[in-house]
């Protein structure tokens, strides 16, 4: 990070801003509902690409997206500052190792922490894509916390947002500034409908149709922004919640954010080393768990201090790879290696790689 100056992700975005009329110019994919509609999203990893809006002007898309979105304000502001201070709990008792291996998941300026089911995704894989994403074991996170059910499940039935007994799954995203989470539709086969959301600690902004893109780092306009508010609630159901894209941007994360997601699990939704409904694949090749995990102590004040970016040291090691199988030039093998890393570098302006934030 030293070489490019940057030390957070927003700062390296707005450095891009010069391209970005002529990244725009290649995208030319667009959401094309029941006709030809092409997507291919991972939640949160590796690689990201996919087409939002072909075929249909961006306003009419605009129009699909707010039709299936709810938004309103639920929480005061003394009611979210006795949330955040539990969110202040649940992270200090994440590090103190209070919970079960898989409810926490940790990556460079977001957390997550996963309650009444957890689920893989992304470089957990063996075999990613969309529906491959698989629910742990029934025991294999923590239940969900008492008071999530009582100060912000029970305020969501009693405002008629959600029917009782709706929730059995809830994840809190802690988010430090300049973090991010890539363009995803959140799982078809693991969740039904609608996947709910609510927002402390901060404001910040829900994007859909956006198109990332790593080494730089850049983002394409949204068809729609979404502005949320501390202590609201979004409820994402249809198309917006089906069809299209969201995702949070580096530069939407000005201070620290994080949002109680609130879902409902499928009841055939498939299981970690269970025989999957949606691939018929002997035993020895279903997707397994990766042991591919980061430690990396969350510290709500670490987001203020100049941080090397996981992204940027990924691609200092590449460089002095590639530095070293230049240098000997000893083995074939490595120098049609170092073309094919070359090849793909070349095309990342179409296929992007990234690692999980």
């Amino acid at each position: 990070m030293a070489a490019t100056g940057f030390s957070d992700l927003r700062d390296k975005l707005k450095s891009m801003t010069p391209h970005r009329e002529e990244h725009k110019n290649k995208v030319t994919d667009h959401i094309n509902n029941g006709n030809g509609k092409k997507r291919k999203n991972r939640e949160s990893d590796d690689e990201f690409e996919h087409s939002d809006d072909a075929g249909e002007p961006r306003e009419q898309v605009a129009r699909l997206v707010k039709n299936g979105i709810i938004q309103k304000s639920i929480f005061t502001p003394e009611e979210s500052a006795q949330i955040e201070q539990k969110i202040d709990e649940v992270v200090a008792n994440g590090e103190a190792g209070k919970y079960r291996e898989h409810t926490v998941d940790r990556a460079p300026l977001r957390n997550k922490y996963f309650f009444g089911e957890g689920y893989t995704y992304g470089a957990q894989l063996e075999k990613r894509g969309p529906g491959q994403e698989r629910l742990y074991k029934k025991g294999e996170v923590d239940e969900i916390p008492e008071w999530v059910h009582e100060l912000v499940i029970k305020r969501l039935v009693d405002s008629g947002i959600i029917p009782e007994g709706f929730v059995n799954s809830a994840v809190i995203n802690d988010y430090q500034p300049g973090g991010c989470i890539v363009s995803h539709v959140d799982p078809l086969h693991i969740f039904a409908r609608p996947i709910v959301s609510v927002s402390f600690f901060s404001d910040s902004a829900l994007s859909f149709g956006c198109r990332f893109q790593f080494k730089p780092i850049r983002v394409s306009e949204p068809v729609l922004v979404l502005p949320v508010r501390r202590g609201s609630v979004t409820v994402l159901s249809g198309y917006a919640a089906d069809d299209i894209t969201h995702c949070i941007r580096p530069q939407d994360i000005k201070q620290r954010r994080a949002v109680i997601i609130l879902r409902k699990t499928r009841p055939d939704a498939p299981r970690v080393d269970s025989v999957s409904p949606l691939r018929a694949s002997p035993p020895e090749k279903r997707a397994v768990l990766k042991a591919k995990r980061s430690h990396r102590r969350a510290d709500p004040d670490a987001a203020h201090r100049p941080r090397v970016l996981e992204m940027d040291k990924e691609e200092n090691r590449r460089s002095s790879i590639s530095h070293h199988r230049r240098r000997s030039g000893s083995s074939e093998n490595y120098w049609k290696r170092g073309q094919e890393h070359d090849k793909h570098r070349e095309s990342s302006g179409r296929r992007v790689k990234m690692r999980r934030h």
